[in-house]
């Protein structure tokens, strides 16, 4: 991993074309002064995820999108991890909700294998990798962690993903039935936020 660098530019771009998490994203970043621009604005293609990490596929579309734009990308990759499940959906996530994103499908699965497992452990918890990829090379990755339960049935309206059959450890609510100030607060995606703003975003930056 190449060394870190203090980020000084006036715009970043969001190497997601995934409507919920880029509205994730662009909340957590109100308080800066910098532009934030999608990806799906610039055009940018979705390089394919063969990675077999989160780190590795946050790096990898950072990597592209940083490269294609000629400025520096943020790239998000996160998921679902289930015990029971050996760690599945996990990097795969996106994929059990099929191409056209049906997390309807995607949450029955979820339940469905947790059945055939007959087992009583339901605790899961949700990983999010954050890379920030610089046109030159310079980059970091961090990763952030949120543990709970699945739950069914699926709760709750806010959130996207997997939000509505997740409770964090220590709340009565779902991910999907929290406001979102509330999720963006403690969320896996929160966490490794923290730690990218405490390591690459000077000061001078936040308003």
């Amino acid at each position: 991993m190449k060394i870190i660098r203090q980020f000084a530019e006036d715009k970043l771009v969001i190497a997601t074309h995934n409507k919920g998490k880029l509205r994730e994203i662009k909340a957590l970043f109100d308080r800066f002064d910098f532009a934030v621009i999608s990806a799906g604005s610039l055009g940018l293609a979705e390089p394919e995820e063969t990675e077999i990490s989160f780190r590795g596929n946050a790096l990898l579309k950072a990597r592209a999108a940083a490269s294609a734009a000629t400025m520096p990308a943020l790239a998000d990759d996160s998921g679902l991890v289930v015990t029971a499940l050996d760690g599945a959906p996990g990097i795969y996530s996106a994929r059990w909700a099929g191409p056209d994103g049906d997390f309807d499908t995607a949450m029955q699965r979820v339940r469905d294998e947790l059945t055939k497992t007959n087992l009583s452990d339901v605790s899961a918890h949700f990983i999010c990798a954050l890379a920030l990829v610089w046109p030159n090379g310079d980059e970091i990755c961090v990763e952030g962690r949120v543990d709970g339960q699945i739950i069914w049935p699926p709760r709750g309206a806010f959130g996207f993903g997997y939000d509505a059959i997740f409770q964090p450890d220590g709340h009565s609510q779902s991910f999907g039935e929290m406001d979102p100030a509330t999720k963006h607060a403690m969320s896996h995606r929160a966490d490794a936020f923290a730690q990218l703003i405490a390591r690459v975003f000077a000061p001078q930056h936040a308003s």
